[in-house]
Order: C-alpha cells, then sequence, then structure tokens
C-alpha cells in the first residue's frame, strides 16, 4: 500500500469531551504510527483549531471519543467538506454514542440485552430496585469510557447513582446487572477480530480499570467454546451493521453467570464507533491476536476512510 496515496491527513483528537485526556493519549499514538510509516499525517484538535482549517486535509482519522467526536457532530462536518474519514457514517455514530437507542434497534432485530429502565427526577426508585434486582449499574446514556457509571449493590443507593450520571446526560439508564463475565468483539472491516474476555481486578470495568491500572486482565483466547466464539462474533458484526456501523468499531456483551462457561446467552451492551487506540486499548488487542500489528491497523483503518 502506497501511503502518499492518502494525501495530507488530518488525526483528529483530543476535543472537548470528558474523554479528552483518552483521545489524547490515542490519538498521539495513531500520529506517531502514521509518522513513522511516511503517512503525511498531522495533528488537529478540535478544541483549539477552527473547523474550517480541515479544508486544508485529504483525508481524516477520527481518534475523538466522547461527544463531538463519535456522536456524529464531526462526522456531519466532514461530510458537509467533503473529507473522507474514519469510522461510522453521521447516523451510525449518533446511534452508537446512544445506549438507549441502540438497544431499542437490537432488541428489534432479535438481539438480546440486558433489562434496563429509564430514569428521571420523578422515578420510583424503590421500584427500580425491585424490577431490576440488585446489582444493577446506572449509567449516562450517552458517555463513554464508563464515564458517570455506578454499580448499585445495596438498597437505597440508586438515587445517588442516578445523581452521579445525571450530571453528565439528563437521560439516564439502570441497567440489571449480567455477571458471567464482560467480553468485546473488535470489528475491522467485514471482519469480528478474536473475542477478548475482560476481568477487572475491582467491582467492574471503570475508568481507572480501563486506563489506569496495570492489574485488569484481558484473555485472548476468551476461553469460551470454538464453535460459540464463531456465532458471537458473527453476532456483534450484526449488531454493528444494524446500527450502520462502517469501517471499524467494536461491540460489548456481557454473558449469563449460569451458561458462560458453556457459551450460552450472551447480551449485547453497546458499541463504540470510535474505538481507543491507547496502550490499554482493545482493538489493538484484539487486532494483534489476528496477527496485526498496531501500525498496520492504523493504516487498515485509515485506508477504510470514506463518505456517506
Amino acid at each position: 500500500m502506497d501511503v502518499r496515496n492518502f494525501g495530507k491527513v488530518a488525526v483528529l483528537f483530543g476535543g472537548r469531551s470528558a474523554e479528552r485526556e483518552v483521545s489524547l493519549n490515542s490519538g498521539s499514538r495513531v500520529l506517531a504510527a502514521m509518522q513513522r510509516q511516511g503517512v503525511d499525517a498531522h495533528a488537529f484538535d478540535p478544541a483549539s483549531r477552527r473547523l474550517d482549517e480541515l479544508a486544508l486535509f485529504d483525508r481524516a482519522f477520527i481518534a475523538l471519543h466522547g461527544r463531538h467526536g463519535e456522536d456524529g457532530t464531526i462526522q456531519g462536518v466532514l461530510e458537509m467538506m467533503g473529507i473522507p474519514y474514519t469510522g461510522s457514517g453521521v447516523m451510525a455514530s449518533a446511534l452508537g454514542m446512544d445506549k438507549w437507542r441502540s438497544k431499542l434497534l437490537w432488541r428489534a432485530a432479535g438481539l438480546p440485552v440486558p433489562e434496563y429502565v429509564l430514569l428521571d427526577g420523578s422515578s420510583d426508585l424503590a421500584q427500580v430496585e425491585a424490577e431490576l434486582g440488585l446489582p444493577l449499574f446506572v449509567k449516562p446514556a450517552c458517555e463513554g469510557s464508563s464515564i458517570g457509571i455506578t454499580k448499585v449493590l445495596r438498597p437505597g443507593e440508586l438515587g445517588a447513582a442516578y445523581a452521579a450520571a445525571a450530571k453528565h446526560d439528563s437521560l439516564v439508564i439502570a441497567e440489571r446487572a449480567i455477571l458471567g463475565g464482560e467480553y468485546t468483539v473488535a470489528i475491522l472491516g467485514d471482519q469480528a477480530l478474536p473475542i477478548i474476555k475482560i476481568e477487572p481486578s475491582g467491582e467492574f470495568y471503570d475508568y481507572e480499570a480501563k486506563y489506569l491500572r496495570d492489574d485488569t486482565a484481558y484473555l485472548c483466547p476468551c476461553g469460551l467454546p470454538e464453535g460459540r466464539e464463531k456465532q458471537l462474533r458473527a453476532q456483534a458484526l450484526e449488531a454493528f451493521r444494524i446500527i450502520g456501523g462502517r469501517g471499524w468499531g467494536r461491540v460489548d456483551f456481557l454473558m449469563d453467570p449460569v451458561s458462560a462457561a458453556s457459551g450460552g446467552q450472551a447480551y449485547f451492551l453497546e458499541v463504540n464507533t470510535s474505538p481507543g487506540m491507547t496502550d490499554h486499548s482493545l482493538v489493538p488487542m484484539a487486532a494483534r491476536a489476528a496477527g496485526i500489528e498496531y501500525e498496520e491497523l492504523v493504516v487498515r483503518v485509515l485506508a477504510l476512510a470514506t463518505l456517506g
């Protein structure tokens, strides 16, 4: 692949979201990997540069996370300017960022999702606890990196959890805890990469476990039976396509504890249309398990940049 064909590439990272620090980490690594391979790549932080300056570039690699980066907004700007970009389009990016609406689509398509309730200031929290059971998770619908998520363990804790999530989003989800293990499937083009099982040392896979701790275990092979893993990889690719995903991404799912060992019931959790590319990130791990090293992964993602 002749990297000169990419032209002048903007690596978008930083931004103004709550995930800015993670994005800075991802983008700086992506930028360095491109430059080592001779790509004419340049840093572009939308928090400090005018968006009309993107007209100077031929292609964009989106390494932004969270609001204004993976929710369809920057994708819309690039569409209007006619600049091919990595990852999903406007609609899929917006749906992927919205955990509630992506669940609605998946459920309508027959994919299993954890039972959940939408919360607001008038919700009967005791009834929600009784309906979903404990433990349960409370999360903002439109944040990533586990920001604003609380695991509710005891009766009466739901109110504080709701308040913590509502600081980040007016739309808050309470979700039944599925405790048979958390797994993720990286998507690259039309290929679902090997599944990774995530084993945090704390209560759940929170921000600290994702980015700051070195004792989170990532298992690949994931331990599921070979035939079941093949099925789940296909289902994850279907889940990605249902929201309109393209290029690359990641689909997370949970296993029922009763059937996890036999590769039984899985529940689809969320999709990430602008995955992390840090040294703790899951897509590079899955790619490496498939024989794709970091620098090759970056170029392959860039080659998938498109419009429409």
